[in-house]
């Protein structure tokens, strides 16, 4: 099970807040969204647009780190978060390694900046994650093949998984292309004999956004190795 964007529903997303709490109700692992501000810095967020999760206005590829970390990324989802800040990815990274949490670093590159986060991402996780022991390497993943391309290229030594709304019939040629280890899908357009033909394949197989714990069942029962989750509450980290 992996705590989506941290904290789930617990927890204003992609905030360094929303990794304790998902750290806190026992997951083991988290997955996080990177974008790169107006100076090529790589920061924690989900939207291209700053409005619906801070304080600010504007897309986030036109603000600078600096601008972005005075912003209140809590106060939108509770007043007890109020002043969270947009966080940098190093911070996160590094937070993740000091609570042992594995970490899916999902690349969300703001449009025509794809090639540039991939790299810009993956070079940091690989210098802040060098020394990780072999269980909280990170996972990059993507919608972005341009993005997972540029990451191969700058860290090939870190794993890779490929995002995908529906899984397209020549999904192997393109995770052969990227060198993919992993496959994760919109668990309401994925079949029982599209998961199983993944997995029989060898490679690993996610899906999202999973909130019931019969779907979760389910999918575990197709083969389905990891699910992500807002209800850490209902899908915990020792579900199934």
């Amino acid at each position: 099970m992996i705590a989506h964007r941290g904290g789930g529903k617990f927890a204003p997303e992609n905030t360094l807040a929303a990794l304790r709490k998902g750290h806190e109700l026992g997951f083991r692992g988290v997955e996080f969204d990177v974008m790169l501000a107006a100076d090529a810095v790589p920061v924690l967020i989900h939207d291209e647009t700053l409005e619906r999760t801070t304080n600010g206005r504007g897309n986030v590829a036109d603000t600078p780190a600096p601008v972005l970390g005075t912003l209140d990324a809590g106060a939108w989802f509770d007043a007890h978060y109020r002043g969270e800040p947009v966080p940098l990815f190093v911070d996160a990274a590094r937070l993740c390694l000091s609570l042992g949490l594995w970490a899916n670093i999902e690349i969300k590159p703001a449009t025509g900046h794809e090639a540039t986060t991939g790299r810009v991402a993956a070079t940091l996780a690989a210098q802040v994650w060098q020394d990780a022991p072999p269980g909280l390497v990170p996972l990059l993943s993507s919608f972005s093949e341009a993005a997972l391309a540029a990451a191969r290229s700058a860290a090939p030594q870190l794993p890779r998984g490929l995002l995908l709304d529906a899984v397209p019939d020549d999904w192997h040629a393109r995770m052969t292309a990227l060198g993919c280890l992993s496959l994760h899908c919109n668990q309401a357009r994925l079949d029982e004999r599209t998961a199983q033909g993944i997995v029989q394949a060898g490679y690993g197989l996610a899906t999202w956004t999973v909130n019931d714990p019969d779907a979760a069942r389910r999918l575990f029962a197709w083969g389905v190795d990891a699910v992500f989750t807002d209800r850490l509450d209902l899908i915990g980290p020792d579900f199934c």
